[in-house]
């Protein structure tokens, strides 16, 4: 673990900052999914996928605004049905049960990808807090964007999710940092936002949809340029 700790009167002044990883690292690859639905003998054409995506967003962020969690079916299902695929059911509940071990959030956002490096490159602890399926780890390895992170935090393996505070303080113990202002940067209000808020971190809320906040330790950034700025404004990055 690469611990750059700075230290003033026995309190660490090293930013820490850790990323979701689903819709802030990485985004669902549409055409991994194609190559994933060809194994199962439906051929569908990427540009079919590509148009029914927008639909199925939209159905994501209804549910998601419902209060009804992580619609990932739901999401699964109306893109399917978009682009055309027979037998949905079925094939929605194969890729449900393979998601732990090939995970179709693998298409990286290159720009907070590149952000989070620029963070490491300064010397802060920058790091992955996910609610994800156990071998996240494995997965940012494999898609070559693993090497800013000093730890990566995986609730699949350890258990507790967010928003449950003890998700927030096993990272500063895996860490191996106290006393820090954490920044957790993350797309989901209620495991991310409202998780942070709870264990006393700062948080980025980043996405579509994002609103502002009047609370100022939350900042509402819709794009990566503006969680940069955010993070300007924190004190993290310069200008």
């Amino acid at each position: 673990m690469r611990n750059k700790g700075r230290y003033k009167e026995g309190i660490t002044t090293t930013p820490v900052i850790t990323f979701d990883a689903g819709q802030t690292l990485v985004e669902l690859d549409l055409d991994f999914l194609g190559r994933r639905l060809a194994e199962r003998g439906l051929e569908v054409a990427p540009d079919a996928l590509s148009a029914a995506a927008p639909a199925a967003w939209r159905r994501y962020d209804e549910l998601v605004a419902a209060g009804t969690g992580h619609p990932w079916r739901a999401l699964m299902t109306t893109l399917l049905q978009g682009a055309g695929v027979r037998e949905v059911d079925p094939t929605v509940e194969w890729l449900w049960s393979e998601q732990p071990r090939v995970n179709l959030w693998r298409k990286p956002i290159t720009e907070m990808v590149d952000l989070a490096r620029e963070l490491a490159r300064t010397g802060a602890c920058v790091a992955v807090l996910s609610n994800s399926e156990g071998r996240l780890a494995e997965l940012l390895q494999e898609i070559s964007i693993a090497d800013p992170f000093t730890v990566i935090v995986d609730s699949g393996r350890l258990g507790i999710e967010k928003p449950d505070r003890r998700i927030f303080d096993h990272m500063l113990a895996a860490l191996g940092i106290a006393g820090a202002d954490p920044i957790h940067i993350g797309d989901s209000w209620a495991a991310d936002i409202v998780g942070a808020r709870d264990a006393g971190w700062r948080s980025i809320w980043y996405g579509r949809g994002v609103t502002p906040t009047n609370d100022p330790r939350i900042a509402s950034a819709p794009d990566p340029a503006a969680v940069r700025a955010a993070l300007v404004a924190f004190g993290v990055l310069q200008r």
